[in-house]
């Protein structure tokens, strides 16, 4: 029997307020033969730099090279701000520290546009998810919201990182949990013609190379007693690791993980370190424990067919953003496996420029040797020959990664997974071409099944694209 196939586009929700609900719907059905979208609870309006966040995100400033490829209310880059496009009841959230943004000016004026998008899409025989932040309170949007500093996730000596691309907090705090239980039964008591919410984020993301160090926060090491952990080991063990590779890393340990031995070289650096090993399964439980917390709340708000979609990173960044696929899978309807591509050398450039900069009798040609095999994104000919030429890709350049590369990842995500539906999901950003070689590689390994997250960087030539290699 032939795969059923499913299309998915994220749409945020300022598109329909400046091309119209109709437009928009038009749009992806006719050019893309979309099957399902996804949107986010809030409206949007053109602010200024004093008083707005840049639209596109600037991604910790290596992606201020974005550009719009659809203009939003006549623009490719702009500063704006946001409002819920909802009354939130307040009720839901009595007691707890984090509460929903307060309704404004601009909810009361644009809000209604939400709910038109959901019932039109409903209408015309489209599934529709919320995705909401899993840990940035408010929750509606990445880059206006955050945890307050006692709820920050940590380096092992307590210290926190400032400017991360993500403002996720750490997973083990009671108070961010309860507030995400609370705004999923908002959401489906505002919204309850939705057909499930997305999680974006459930995981401490990988993007920043002190990243990989988390959790030494007090919650996590907290949850780490009740869950039966040494707290005192995963701290020794962490601050080793963590000590050695600022300042006493060589081209002979880097050379350990650029060759054929890395996995057994990389098993036997934990086994010299095993609370770094405990620090990793702390992870996975901690992500655990927030997904049947909110599978919990989504159930008694919406019932059991309501789906829970948590979207998360490829292996093998899920190994240190603690996302396990086989530990997430009774929780969830269904998992999106991120594969973001235009992120990757970013990521690549800020491990590489962290690792410099902490040891800087390392080379280059050895440091990149490791990085490009441990992350495996790229099966070589065409990539990038130094550490300086691993940069975020301009709107007009082909991503440095490789269809194998991307089917690797998602053959491991779904071999982990077992009985639980992988999605894979891509971006639009980027050339059109390659644009449409990154959909149709992750489409056929996804069994005709994808979502592309968004639908401002589709133009018309990819609407097009993304319909004629899914169709």
């Amino acid at each position: 029997m032939a795969a059923i196939r499913s299309v998915g586009v994220t749409v945020m929700p300022e598109y329909a307020q400046s091309e119209g609900v109709d437009a928009v719907l038009d749009n992806l059905q006719s050019r893309a033969d979309v099957t399902g979208i996804a949107t986010s609870p809030y409206v949007m309006e053109p602010a200024d730099e004093a008083t707005g966040g840049r639209e596109p995100p600037i991604d910790a400033g290596a992606g201020g090279v974005r550009l719009l490829d659809r203009p939003l209310w006549g623009r490719r880059e702009l500063f704006v701000r946001t409002a819920p496009s909802f009354e939130p009841d307040t009720s839901l959230y009595a007691g707890l520290r984090y509460q929903p943004a307060a309704p404004t000016e601009l909810t009361a004026k644009a809000g209604a546009v939400v709910g038109d998008f959901i019932a039109a899409a409903k209408a015309r025989g489209l599934t529709v998810h919320l995705q909401v932040q899993a840990a940035i309170p408010p929750g509606y949007r990445v880059q206006f919201g955050g945890p307050l500093p006692a709820d920050q996730p940590r380096l092992p000596d307590g210290t926190i990182v400032e400017g991360r691309v993500d403002k996720n907090a750490s997973l083990a705090s009671p108070d961010i949990i309860a507030y995400g239980q609370a705004l999923i039964r908002d959401l489906v008591r505002a919204y309850p013609e939705i057909d499930g919410i997305r999680l974006d984020w459930p995981e401490y993301p990988p993007y920043a190379f002190e990243s990989l160090f988390f959790d030494g926060s007090p919650h996590a090491m907290d949850a780490a007693e009740r869950h039966g952990f040494d707290a005192n080991r995963i701290r020794h063990d962490m601050t080793a690791l963590w000590r050695h590779v600022t300042g006493h890393l060589s081209d002979t340990d880097l050379r350990q993980f650029a060759g054929p031995d890395a996995a057994a070289n990389m098993l036997a650096l934990l086994r010299r370190h095993p609370g770094v090993w405990d620090m990793l399964q702390l992870k996975q439980r901690l992500v655990t424990d927030l997904l049947q917390a909110y599978r919990t709340a989504l159930t008694e708000a919406g019932g059991p067919e309501k789906q829970l979609i948590p979207q998360a990173f490829p292996p093998p960044w899920h190994l240190v953003s603690g996302f396990s696929y086989a530990a997430a899978g009774p929780f969830a309807d269904a998992i999106g496996v991120k594969l973001y591509t235009m992120h990757w050398p970013m990521m690549l450039r800020f491990y590489g420029d962290a690792l410099r900069r902490h040891n800087p009798g390392v080379t280059g040609p050895a440091l990149l040797s490791a990085l490009t095999a441990l992350l495996d994104i790229t099966d070589g000919t065409d990539a990038p020959r130094t550490l300086a030429d691993w940069t975020y890709p301009a709107p007009d350049e082909p991503h440095p990664v490789s269809a194998a590369a991307q089917t690797r990842k998602i053959t491991a995500a779904c071999r982990e997974a077992g009985e639980t539906p992988i999605i894979p999901f891509t971006h639009a950003y980027g050339p059109a071409q390659d644009f449409a070689n990154r959909v149709a590689a992750v489409f056929e390994a996804g069994g005709r099944r994808t979502v592309v997250n968004r639908y401002g960087y589709l133009s018309g030539k990819k609407l097009d694209l993304l319909g004629q290699v899914t169709a």
